[in-house]
């Protein structure tokens, strides 16, 4: 399924990370803003 959306939504990294919270992950959410897969509530997290 991440891999799917690695090709649906690219530049996040989700087939290399499958979604978890890693430093890449952060990075792409604050330079791209969120895709309409990310839940609100993981991203809270991110300053």
């Amino acid at each position: 399924m991440m891999m799917d959306y690695d090709n649906e939504y690219p530049g996040y990294g989700f087939a290399k990370h499958k979604g978890y919270g890693t430093k890449d992950h952060y990075a792409a959410i604050r330079e791209k803003g969120m895709s309409p897969i990310h839940r609100r509530s993981f991203l809270k997290v991110i300053h």
